[in-house]
């Protein structure tokens, strides 16, 4: 069975990727708005390109890597013109006047092989640019949802899986089918997660390719199989090779004893056993995130902090409090004025000011130096 990876162009001129196993029927759901989430509110759509791969992974690969190139590589890509894409695959530095070449495409198998050849390029270019990427790092894991029953639960699960760098989900009978209109509004922008997931008939089928299954359950239900916590299946997911998946149980009942049966090891959160009860999303969040702990997400940019003030502004910090309370007799008895002055200095000087905090003190002890306005 192939696997695509494709692209489409939206009413407003922005590019939406995905990848499907079905492209037609992928097609005509975006085409019609019944996928819901980014190209349903940018309709019509067209598709502009297509390539198939022989596994998930590589497709969903190709998918979210021609979703990150920037718009004058996608449309070098959709011109079937790898030259535009090998050009912009390189830093300014590096970059060299392209050629005049021809992008007409003379099959639909010339158009295919030129799409591999283009993503190959980036893939070479990335490589080239970061000798330290593991080429042998496994996939990401699959967030596998078995027969879940409301939408909205659906749609905070995706919402959790994207906050922390997963973006593959598959849905096992969906209670209410899918698409389901009430999934959207939960998953808060988490738009990409639902377009592309994907629906199956059985657990088994939405397990099919993975070789490390876990399910997330309290009880074993008459399986004996090891019991893992989050952090110890993280640690697996990173260092085996093989495509690995998450088992999610409905929302009422969790997993039933086959859906068990078909795992590795039981997944189970260490919890306040007087109160257990996790719901849908806190379940998929706890393990997207110990799987997020050694997947090289950025953390959010701290506001840099300005230097402390100089020496000479804090001194005069310092002058302008001693002249406004010695006149208020603040430093008498004579015999303790110098331990109150230093106890003073030492309070002024501990916090660190930087100097706009200085000038803003200053200017308070300056108001207050004039007093009221008249």
């Amino acid at each position: 069975m192939a696997l695509w990876a494709y692209m489409l162009r939206c009413a407003d001129g922005s590019y939406y990727t995905g990848h499907t196993d079905d492209l037609e029927l992928r097609l005509a759901q975006h085409q019609s708005g019944s996928t819901g989430g980014y190209t349903a509110s940018r309709l019509p759509v067209e598709l502009v390109w297509c390539a198939d791969f022989p596994t998930r992974a590589e497709a969903l690969e190709t998918e979210l890597r021609v979703k990150n190139w920037s718009r004058a590589k996608k449309e070098g890509l959709i011109a079937g013109d790898w030259n535009v894409v090998s050009h912009f695959a390189r830093p300014p530095s590096r970059r060299m006047p392209r050629p005049d070449v021809s992008t007409g495409s003379t099959s639909a198998r010339h158009e295919r092989e030129t799409s591999h050849a283009a993503v190959r390029v980036e893939q070479g270019s990335s490589e080239a640019e970061n000798p330290c990427r593991d080429s042998n790092k496994p996939p990401k894991p699959v967030i596998v949802l078995v027969r879940p029953q409301l939408g909205e639960n659906i749609g905070k699960a995706a919402r959790a899986m994207l906050n922390f760098g997963l973006s593959e989900m598959r849905l096992v009978e969906p209670r209410d089918g899918w698409p389901n209109p009430s999934a959207g509004p939960a998953a808060s922008g988490a738009d990409e997660v639902l377009a592309n997931a994907q629906v199956f008939a059985t657990t088994a089928e939405a397990v099919a390719e993975c070789a490390h299954v876990y399910a997330t359950t309290v009880r074993k239900r008459g399986v004996t199989k090891p019991v893992l916590t989050p952090e110890q299946v993280a640690r697996e997911v990173h260092a085996q090779p093989g495509r690995s998946a998450y088992l999610f149980g409905p929302e009422r009942s969790g997993l039933e004893t086959e859906d068990v049966a078909l795992a590795r090891a039981i997944l189970t959160v260490p919890i306040n056993p007087e109160f257990g009860s996790l719901n849908l999303a806190q379940a998929v969040i706890l393990c997207a995130y110990e799987w997020s702990k050694n997947a090289g997400l950025v953390q959010p940019t701290q506001e840099e902090l300005l230097p402390p003030a100089s020496q000479a502004e804090l001194e005069g910090l310092i002058d302008h409090f001693e002249t406004l309370l010695d006149p208020c007799g603040y430093f008498r008895p004579e015999s303790r004025a110098e331990a109150t002055r230093r106890t003073l200095r030492t309070l002024l000087t501990k916090p660190g000011w930087n100097h706009l905090e200085v000038r803003t003190l200053r200017g308070v002890l300056s108001a207050l130096e004039k007093g009221p306005r008249t």
